[in-house]
């Protein structure tokens, strides 16, 4: 898993020609990884090409708009923040740096003209400029005391504690070499509820265009709202462009002008999820707000607007497809997916019918693609000839009829399947729960890591997962782990009857935050399984919502606040069953994860101990809220399948 290739999203030149994308080989010594960007022609007539060889990845790649020049943001040697960076194909050569910007360049995207460019970077409030931020980071160094000071929420996000920076939008002159401060004028700063959300130039070239809240200090106790607004790239106050009841999380252009494409959904206080509708406007007066798309009740996962249409990858029971949607009448037609595989990441040229995308499954990781000519075109091939060493399988679907509805589940064999022999059963739980087990490849609790050669994997989509719909998301609140519990239960006893080659007396159960989660629920409701396995998984929600980062949400989920003695929270609370805990449990945890706070899995350890479990805690200094260095991923893969082999041998 570690040795493959990691292709990242790729970026189609607007003429059609060509296509770069960014490629990493990842070492167990972190210090030795390489990622570069790659080349290659789009109809497939040349192969890739490495075009850069530094230490620094690139990032944020994209192409000039009429030129054959490319641009990337990268902290190179030299740089003490991510800067600009371009590269003239047609005169070759080393990557030039465009920006000296202290605070660095973030997200950046190109005016049509090619001339200007804008991206967002961190600033204190009131420091408009590069030099007043430089001056006050400088006076912070001098304090001699070290603490953290909070009077508004949320004060952590993930890993990081959360400081009075905020983001704004900066515009680059390529001709002045210039910065300027674009919302130095605007009003929403001054909240201290203001956060930026997506940003993009609006078709006069003149005004940016972005969604923002300035409502993020009230998510203790309701939903922020995100609006759409204007301004000028010279400054000056913003422009509310829809006053509505929606909570926009991104706006976008068809390439003529004529409409602002936005994706959000009403603002409603009691729902635990809500599925992102896309509006039409007409543009410039906004007017004429029209929901495309309207019988899809899919979620939309990335798009790109032309002028007819908008291609956009959506999910759809465990796989992502792409589907064509008309830009005049919302009506859509499928593209590229089908029951295997996903497609994502889709990048759109000039031309009719040239697009790039990535395709990736649970048996091979992300690899680049174009559709040329109505051809599809393999361009990265990264991995194929290392994946013709190994038996990696598909995994096949099953669905299970549970509590009254149909129960979508993937079955993963192991390496050098025996269809004689005798398996035991892993099954593994989802984290979310707004999420789902996709035809996707994953680096984190990789199933065929897991499965080896030895263990059959189950994977459910339970009741809260999305790709099914939004009513079938939206069900799991006021009951967030016995309904979902009891449908990934009826899934692994129906597998057991459908496939003979599972060994129904020997089962684990396992995942990672929400599935995690579910594994402490199966602690507290089953003796079903011989061993379980939670990572970043909660046992105690009421402490959970009190120490998560995110915490307006668990209350929805369980009908009010923990001092509110709803009948979720008093029956639907693990650690409320400490004294059915008997399975013997491996607890991992993150040391520095902020959305499963490591005091949930403290709290587990000690319950456990206090009731004479066999169990196993290991924590992770320097992890957050999944595991990513290498060395310690695999670590953690090992220490799983250790005890796996312990109570299923």
């Amino acid at each position: 898993m570690m040795s493959l290739k990691r292709v990242s999203a790729p970026k189609i030149s607007p003429d059609g020609q060509w296509v770069i994308y960014s490629q990493q080989s990842v070492s167990y010594d972190t210090e030795s990884n390489q990622s570069d960007l790659w080349l290659a022609s789009a109809d497939g007539s040349q192969s890739p090409r490495k075009i850069t060889q530094t230490k620094a990845g690139e990032d944020n790649y994209f192409w000039h708009p009429s030129e054959n020049q490319l641009f990337f943001t990268a902290k190179r040697e030299g740089d003490e923040s991510a800067q600009l960076y371009t590269l003239d194909l047609s005169s070759g050569g080393d990557a030039q740096r465009l920006s000296d910007f202290s605070l660095g360049i973030g997200s950046p995207q190109i005016s049509a003209d090619g001339n200007k460019i804008l991206f967002s970077a961190k600033v204190f409030p009131g420091m408009f400029t590069d030099s007043l931020n430089r001056k006050q980071a400088d006076e912070k160094k001098k304090l001699k005391y070290k603490a953290r000071v909070y009077t508004t929420f949320p004060i952590r996000l993930w890993d990081s504690w959360l400081d009075e920076k905020q983001s704004h939008v900066f515009v680059l002159d390529f001709k002045t070499q210039q910065v300027q401060n674009v919302f130095r004028g605007i009003s929403l700063v001054q909240s201290k509820g203001f956060q930026l959300g997506s940003f993009t130039w609006a078709p006069d070239q003149q005004s940016v265009v972005f969604t923002a809240t300035i409502d993020q200090n009230t998510t203790a106790y309701q939903n922020s709202i995100s609006k759409i607004y204007q301004v000028s790239i010279q400054g000056g106050k913003e422009k509310l462009l829809v006053d509505d009841t929606g909570d926009y999380s991104s706006i976008d252009f068809s390439k003529d002008g004529k409409y602002a494409v936005a994706l959000g959904a009403p603002l409603n206080q009691t729902k635990i999820y809500q599925l992102n509708r896309l509006y039409r406007f007409s543009w410039p007066d906004m007017s004429n707000k029209t929901e495309l798309v309207s019988s899809l009740d899919r979620p939309i996962n990335q798009m790109e607007v032309s002028n007819q249409y908008i291609l956009a990858s959506i999910e759809d029971q465990g796989v992502d497809r792409l589907i064509r949607i008309s830009l005049q009448d919302g009506t859509y037609q499928a593209v590229l997916g089908g029951q295997q595989g996903s497609y994502s990441q889709v990048s759109l040229s000039n031309l009719e019918n040239v697009f790039a995308y990535q395709f990736n499954s649970m048996a091979s990781p992300p690899e680049v693609l174009v559709h040329h000519s109505d051809k599809e075109v393999a361009i990265s091939k990264a991995n194929m000839a290392w994946l013709k060493n190994y038996d990696v399988k598909d995994p096949e679907v099953f669905w299970t009829m549970s509590r009254g509805k149909k129960i979508r589940s993937f079955l993963l064999k192991p390496a050098s399947f025996d269809p004689a022999k005798k398996y035991p059963l892993f099954v593994l739980m989802h984290g979310g729960p707004a999420i789902s087990f996709k035809d996707a490849y994953g680096y984190r609790w990789n199933p065929h890591v897991l499965a080896g050669t030895e263990y059959v994997i189950v994977m459910t989509d339970y009741t809260g997962s999305v790709g099914y719909g939004e009513k079938f998301a939206q069900d799991i609140q006021f009951d967030p782990f016995k309904g979902p519990g009891q449908e990934i239960l009826d899934a692994a006893n129906d597998a057991i009857k459908r496939f003979s080659f599972i060994d129904g007396s020997r089962q684990a159960a396992g995942g990672a935050s929400y599935g995690g989660h579910l594994a402490n629920w199966m602690q507290a409701s089953t003796s079903h399984f011989k061993c379980l396995i939670a990572h970043a998984g909660l046992v105690n929600s009421e402490a959970q919502w009190g120490t998560s980062d995110y915490i307006w949400g668990r209350e929805l989920m369980n009908g009010g606040a923990p001092w509110v003695p709803t009948k979720t929270w008093k029956e639907q609370n693990p650690m409320r069953f400490a004294a059915n805990f008997k399975t013997p449990i491996l607890l991992t945890v993150g040391e520095n994860d902020f959305r499963v706070p490591i005091n949930n899995t403290l709290e587990n350890w000690s319950i456990l101990q206090r009731q004479k479990v066999p169990s196993k805690l290991i924590v992770f200094p320097e992890e957050n809220h999944w595991v990513l260095k290498a060395e310690n991923s695999r670590f953690h893969y090992q220490e799983i399948r250790n005890w796996l082999a312990t109570y299923l041998k």
